[in-house]
């Protein structure tokens, strides 16, 4: 169970997060600043809606080991009918929020599970939700401490809630600078340094609520008026791809650790900070060329590929949303099909969105054999909500194939941005 990401509050605001990001996408309009992209705002709002299967799913152990510590190692330090326990519980949860987000950034097989926040090359309210799939291997670590001095489950969950959702708003250039409030608080100008990969603003400003952490331990960094923030990662992800977005630098690690000599370099490439690789698996020419530096990765899409990858943010967004209100009425297994279905529904269009050759063709291929599996196959419970829309997105999906590639002669050379 991971109690982190199950709070009530976490669920209620996930509609408002999308209502958000459509009333900032239309200002940005307006204002002639939009700063959202087709492709980069889908994996954005498909990595943030898989990473809520491992919550459904209760993947992990957190759960099994804050209810024994809770039980038999609880100093029992906080009253628990008190309001003092909830300032201090909230003042806790983001000192370790700050020591947990800070270790991520710094021991490299931490880094693996986080990266996924960091690949987004714009700075928006989608990026915001896009979350890793993999946090739940090690991030409560940092929150036992909370659970042993005394802090009960429900305070600690309202407080993770809370915590969370504050954050969603301050992934945001619309908003500048806000005065004295920046000298205590995470805001959009302190956090927008936070994503920078410039080498000026790289690992700083980790708080989730308070930014007087980064400012009492040394990581407080300024946006300055003569360094304009590059987002994304160093190693840029350059892929659509959920699956490699979650697991890029895993792969990565363990390419590194097959392939160097040394027994010493083989473990100190788990812990070691994130830029350290071993001198003989290190790349020839390790220096990106400077002028790629502010280069994005956007694969041109032309009319058919966008109309699509518009009704797959929306159906995504229903669908997932219809898994979620339905919960108790499936089964876990249901759960299970119901989120590979859904992971699967992201891969295939991140290929379409990246231009994989016979991407439409698979799509076709796949959304016709989840209909036949789901009718006649007994996948699921034909009654549940999820599954109806799911049958519904992939016959809209068989429909709009079925004209669009007849006109796109299965090329997208001509394509535009």
């Amino acid at each position: 169970m991971i109690l982190t990401d199950k709070s009530i509050i976490i669920t209620l605001a996930v509609p408002v997060f999308f209502l958000l990001i459509l009333i900032e996408f239309l200002y940005g309009l307006k204002v002639g600043k939009n700063n959202y992209k087709l492709s980069d705002t889908f994996t954005s709002i498909g990595l943030g809606l898989i990473s809520r299967f491992p919550p459904m799913l209760n993947i992990g152990f957190q759960g099994a080991v804050f209810v024994y510590a809770g039980s038999y190692l609880n100093l029992e330090l906080l009253p628990i009918d008190s309001p003092v326990t909830w300032i201090i519980a909230f003042l806790l949860y983001d000192l370790s929020y700050y020591w947990m987000h800070r270790m991520h950034h710094e021991i490299k097989v931490l880094w693996a599970t986080h990266s996924v926040h960091h690949h987004g090359e714009e700075f928006n309210l989608s990026t915001a939700l896009r979350q890793t799939s993999t946090g739940w291997l090690w991030k409560w670590i940092f929150y036992l401490p909370m659970i042993m001095i005394g802090v009960p489950g429900g305070v600690f969950v309202t407080v993770a809630g809370v915590n969370l959702v504050y954050q969603f708003w301050v992934h945001t250039k619309h908003i500048g600078h806000l005065g004295i409030l920046e000298k205590i608080f995470i805001t959009p100008m302190n956090h927008s340094v936070h994503h920078a990969k410039n080498e000026e603003y790289i690992d700083a400003n980790y708080g989730g609520v308070f930014i007087i952490w980064d400012r009492i331990f040394g990581t407080y960094i300024p946006e300055r008026p003569d360094i304009e923030p590059v987002y994304g990662t160093v190693k840029p992800l350059n892929s659509w791809n959920p699956i490699w977005a979650n697991f890029q630098v895993f792969y990565q690690m363990v390419q590194d650790t097959i392939h160097t000599k040394k027994i010493s370099n083989k473990i100190k490439i788990w812990y070691s900070s994130t830029s350290w690789r071993p001198e003989d698996v290190i790349d020839n020419n390790p220096n990106p060329d400077p002028a790629l530096f502010k280069q994005k990765y956007s694969p041109p899409l032309n009319k058919q590929q966008k109309i699509f990858g518009i009704i797959q943010i929306f159906s995504t967004i229903i669908i997932a949303g219809s898994i979620t209100v339905t919960l108790a009425s499936q089964t876990y297994q249901e759960t299970a099909i119901f989120g590979l279905i859904f992971i699967l529904g992201v891969l295939l269009t991140s290929y379409i969105l990246q231009n994989k050759e016979n991407s439409f063709n698979i799509q076709l291929g796949v959304s016709s054999i989840l209909i036949l599996a789901i009718y006649f196959g007994g996948l699921v419970n034909l009654n549940l909500l999820a599954t109806q829309l799911i049958l519904i997105h992939s016959l809209v999906n068989i429909l709009y194939i079925g004209i669009s590639i007849p006109i796109q002669k299965y090329s997208f050379k001509g394509s535009i941005n």
